[in-house]
């Protein structure tokens, strides 16, 4: 039997049962998504030589705007370790931007983003609950609330429907760099690129930067159906007070929380009005999560959890409190109110002494 059309960067190791040997084979299997009540995750096991042409021609189906995520180890000695040894990798989104001219950036890029074993990438839009990513583990996974939809695309494109899917995870296996092969076994168009071109860390950085790539923490991946954002633009577009977030998708603005909370650790450099419009957007997830079913309500406080505990133990001044900026459910305590941040920037020291937060 041919031998499964592996990238450089996954080998996979002979194999100890002899009577049941296990062998990839193409194909697709499907299953509900953890944490989703109507979306699914579909994987994919497809020969190198099929992803470009799987992952291009799936992109001309995403809508006109997305942004490119890109996952990677850091580690100087990554390329001679297991990705299961404890490795934490770095993941990159771009801002959202023309699908067409992600594609473009990247192209000369794709043979070695899909042949590297330390390398992961793809392309999503929150708003539309959709997502491919081609994984170091090189399976071709779609993140979807329309699983008929990429079902059928993959029908189309010859992939055939396995229930028992086998997965490079299922098998022993080890990942490599472009590096970690000798040159004169490389094929093209790797044989002819210098060793710094090679270097996985030397063309993610140069993609991070084409595209304005910035890290998102490990924690912070997480997915949101349409049929969810839809839910929730619903919601705000009730309440009058929070208008102005139905500009901004959803998915965005919990990362905007997070971004807050680093600010506030640091050192907050923003006056009094922009400290109250961080707390206005905390307020603005709390209406949704006390308005949407339960299911959801608890997705979006497991997101922001670990943001909010490391608000808690910033805030100082406990006994004092800071007036809300709007009428807002009093269902529950909102902390963010309680105290204010122990590293104040000049601007935001100066307006609470103003205000008059220092007084006893």
């Amino acid at each position: 039997m041919k031998e499964f059309d592996c990238p450089l960067g996954l080998r996979l190791r002979p194999q100890t049962f002899p009577a049941r040997k296990l062998r990839l084979k193409e194909g697709y299997n499907y299953s509900p998504l953890e944490n989703s009540s109507d979306s699914f995750r579909i994987s994919v096991v497809a020969g190198v030589a099929k992803v470009a042409e799987l992952f291009c021609s799936f992109a001309r189906h995403l809508p006109e705007e997305t942004f490119f995520i890109l996952e990677f180890y850091q580690e100087e000695d990554a390329g001679e370790k297991n990705v299961g040894d404890g490795l934490v990798p770095t993941v990159c989104y771009s801002p959202y931007l023309q699908t067409t001219e992600i594609l473009e950036i990247i192209e000369s890029y794709l043979p070695r983003l899909i042949h590297d074993g330390f390398v992961g990438f793809g392309l999503a839009n929150n708003r539309e609950g959709l997502e491919v990513f081609y994984s170091e583990e090189k399976v071709l996974t779609f993140f979807t609330g329309n699983h008929l939809r990429v079902m059928n695309f993959l029908a189309e494109n010859g992939v055939p429907y396995r229930p028992r899917l086998l997965l490079p995870t299922d098998m022993h296996h080890d990942h490599f760099s472009l590096q970690c092969h000798h040159r004169n076994a490389l094929p093209e168009p790797f044989a002819s690129m210098s060793e710094m071109e090679l270097d996985y860390v030397q063309f993610c950085n140069e993609l991070i930067e084409h595209l304005d790539m910035y890290p998102i923490e490990e924690n912070l991946s997480f997915f949101l159906s349409k049929r969810e954002q839809d839910l929730i633009e619903d919601l705000l577009r009730q309440n009058l007070e929070f208008h102005e977030f139905l500009e901004d998708d959803f998915g965005s603005l919990l990362l905007d929380w997070n971004d807050f909370v680093n600010e506030c650790e640091a050192a907050f450099e923003g006056d009094l009005w922009e400290y109250r419009l961080g707390l206005q957007l905390r307020d603005m997830i709390q209406y949704v999560i006390e308005n949407v079913p339960e299911h959801l309500s608890a997705k979006l406080l497991d997101i922001v959890r670990e943001a909010d505990g490391r608000f808690r133990q910033i805030l100082v001044d406990h006994r004092k409190r800071l007036d809300m900026p709007g009428k807002i459910s009093e269902r529950e305590e909102r902390f963010w109110y309680r105290g204010v941040i122990r590293n104040q920037g000049v601007c935001l020291r100066r307006d609470l002494i103003r205000q008059g937060w220092f007084k006893p």
